[in-house]
C-alpha cells in the first residue's frame, strides 16, 4: 500500500487556496497509486491563522458538521483517495488543534493535540483546549496512531501503544541549515523511539506568512525523506 505525505503550502486564513492544494496533493497521489495523503497540522486554515481573541477565532475553526469539512469528505468519496489532515477544529465554545482521517465520504478518526504548544498560552482563556484521548484506530487493516507536533516531545510514553503506523503531523520553522545539521536527528530519533513506523509530515508557508520549510519522513526500515526547502509529495509503501 502507498501513502503519500505531502510537503505542501498554505496561506494563513485562506481555506479556498487550502482547499485547492489539498485537492491537488490528492489528485497528484492517485497517479502514483496512492490511497491516502498526509497533510502537516492545522493545514486546512493555517498554523497561525488564530488570534488568541475568542470572538474572531470562533469563526476561523470549524466544526466537523460545517460546509467546509464536508467538502472535505466529499473530496475522499469523488477522488477515491483517503485523506489525512490538520485543522483548527470548534466544538461548541471550544478550539482545538485538531487532525482528521477521512475515507470514503466521513471520517473515520478525529485525534485532538494533547500537547499546549499549538498555542500562545499567555493570551488564551479557556475557550482554547488540548484533547485528552490518545487512541488507537484501525485504517485499512492496520492499527494507527496520530501525533500532533509537540505531542511527541511532552508525553512520547501515551504514544507507545505497539500500533503499526503513528502519523506525525508537524509545524516546523527551524532555519534550513540548523535542521540538517542538529534537530533533524532529533526528531528522527524522538520518533524510532516512540513507534518503528512514524511518518512525519511538514507543511511549507507563502510569504508573508513565518517562514516553514516543510518536508517529509518516513521513520522506519529504510525509510526515505523529502528535504525541506521545496514543495513536494513523498510516496512510501506502507
Amino acid at each position: 500500500m502507498k501513502i503519500a505525505l505531502a510537503s505542501a503550502k498554505f496561506k494563513n486564513n485562506d481555506v479556498p487556496f487550502n482547499l485547492r492544494q489539498i485537492e491537488d496533493c490528492m489528485l497528484q497521489a492517485k497517479e502514483a497509486g496512492a490511497e491516502l495523503v498526509c497533510f502537516g497540522e492545522a493545514f486546512l486554515q493555517g498554523f497561525d491563522a488564530l488570534t488568541w481573541y475568542w470572538e474572531r477565532d470562533r469563526d476561523v475553526a470549524v466544526t466537523t458538521d460545517s460546509e467546509v469539512f464536508r467538502a472535505l469528505e466529499r473530496l475522499t468519496a469523488d477522488t477515491g483517495i483517503d485523506l489525512l489532515v490538520g485543522f483548527l477544529e470548534r466544538e461548541e465554545e471550544e478550539i482545538y488543534s485538531s487532525c482528521a482521517l477521512l475515507s470514503e465520504g466521513r471520517a473515520v478518526h478525529n485525534y485532538r493535540r494533547i500537547s499546549r504548544g499549538w498555542k500562545d498560552f499567555r493570551k488564551t482563556d479557556g475557550h482554547y483546549r488540548e484533547g485528552r484521548e490518545v487512541t488507537p484506530f484501525r485504517w485499512r487493516g492496520r492499527t494507527c496512531l496520530i501525533a500532533l507536533c509537540g505531542d511527541l516531545w511532552d508525553a512520547p510514553e501515551r504514544f507507545r501503544q505497539g500500533q503499526d503506523l503513528l502519523f506525525w503531523p508537524v509545524y516546523v520553522n527551524f532555519p534550513l541549515e540548523e535542521w540538517r545539521e542538529a534537530i533533524r536527528g532529533d526528531y528522527a530519533e524522538q520518533a524510532r523511539s516512540v513507534c518503528p513506523r512514524t511518518l512525519l509530515i511538514a507543511s511549507v508557508t507563502a510569504p508573508p506568512d513565518p517562514e516553514a520549510s516543510g518536508g517529509c519522513a518516513d521513520y522506519g526500515p529504510g525509510g526515505a525523506v523529502l528535504e525541506p526547502g521545496r514543495e513536494g509529495v513523498l510516496i512510501v509503501e506502507a
